[in-house]
Order: structure tokens, then C-alpha cells, then sequence
């Protein structure tokens, strides 16, 4: 009998052969991010609240979003179409809770315009 030919990729080697190396998620390591076990099995505006906060992303919310994606494209093979698309759900909760904070910290920033008017205000008064 025949032997039966394998795919093989770029280096030569089998998908046997590679086997884990193919797996390389398996690997990855993050300290930016400390979500909970089973939290993305739960509901989305739980999800997103939790990546949002400080307690799970140190480094805030846009690394709660990374985790997110990684979290669906890594699973996305396995979830069933009603846990995508409550995890699609929790991305646009989060992105929301992303902007409202970009919001609220640039409207703590003072502008070019407030700060001439600050100015303007000062000289009137001397």
C-alpha cells in the first residue's frame, strides 16, 4: 500500500510533524490583561464592564478589547453563533465604555480656546 502523502508547509514539514508549533496561542502570555475564569461565558455587558476595569486592565480598556478579539478569533471555531454574537455584542458595549472615557478625559483637558480666553480674562484684569 502506498504511503499517504501529508500537506506540508513553507518549511517542509508535515502538520504532524509541526504539530503544537502550529498552536502558537497556546503560548501567549500577557500580563496587560487578568480577566477571571468563565468570564466571557457570561453576559455582554458583564463582559465589557469587566474588561473595562482597572482590576482586570491595568492598562485600561483598549487592552480589555484586545483581549476580547484574541479571546474570539482564538475560540471562534468552537463558540456557537449565539455566544458570537454576544461576544460581537460585548465588543460594541466596551467600545462604547472606551469612548465615553476618551470623552470625559478630553473634557478635562483644557483647549487652545480656553486657555486664550484664560489669558484674555487675566489681562483685562491686570
Amino acid at each position: 500500500m502506498p504511503l499517504k502523502k501529508t500537506a506540508r508547509n513553507k518549511s517542509g514539514k508535515s502538520d504532524q510533524e509541526v504539530g503544537s508549533a502550529r498552536r502558537w496561542s497556546n503560548k501567549v502570555h500577557t500580563d496587560s490583561t487578568h480577566p477571571e475564569p468563565g468570564l466571557f461565558s457570561k453576559a455582554p455587558r458583564t463582559i465589557a464592564r469587566a474588561l473595562a476595569s482597572k482590576k482586570v486592565s491595568p492598562k485600561g480598556p483598549a487592552s480589555g478589547m484586545r483581549m476580547l478579539n484574541f479571546y474570539i478569533n482564538r475560540a471562534g471555531k468552537n463558540l456557537t453563533t449565539e455566544r458570537i454574537a454576544a461576544l460581537e455584542k460585548a465588543k460594541i458595549v466596551l467600545s462604547e465604555l472606551i469612548a465615553k472615557q476618551k470623552r470625559d478625559e478630553s473634557a478635562d483637558v483644557p483647549t487652545k480656546h480656553d486657555l486664550a480666553s484664560k489669558k484674555a480674562s487675566k489681562k483685562i484684569s491686570t
